[in-house]
């Protein structure tokens, strides 16, 4: 028999965000007034796998989780996640390596015709 394969425990603050994401989804269903088996079908996953979701199991496969926001209408959130205008470090990474100064080229000179009779 096969042992369950262990992986490495995920940061706290990551576990802490799956599980804040999976109430958040909860508490949409619920607002919605939605079963879960409604829920899970809508979705095309398997009620256990919501329950998972719901309780922010990071061994659910995102799309899972990507299915879930799409039948609580709320998928478009989901392409906004590592936007470019939410990530400040990778902006002030790209900042620090734009040019001091920026030379414009010389417009380039046309070669001149050959003389006639030369």
């Amino acid at each position: 028999m096969e042992k369950a394969r262990k992986s490495s425990p995920l940061p706290i603050p990551v576990t802490r965000a799956l599980r804040k994401l999976g109430q958040d989804l909860r508490d949409a269903r619920r607002r919605r007034r939605i079963p879960v088996s409604i829920l899970a079908e809508r979705a095309s996953i398997s009620r256990m796998t919501l329950n998972k979701i719901e309780k922010g199991d990071a061994g659910v496969y995102i799309g899972n989780y990507a299915a879930v926001l799409f039948a609580l209408g709320l998928v478009d959130r989901i392409s906004d996640l590592a936007s470019a205008m939410h990530d400040t470090v990778g902006r002030e990474l790209e900042e620090e390596q734009l040019p001091v100064r920026i030379r414009l080229s010389r417009p380039r000179k046309e070669p001149r015709p050959p003389k006639a009779g030369a």
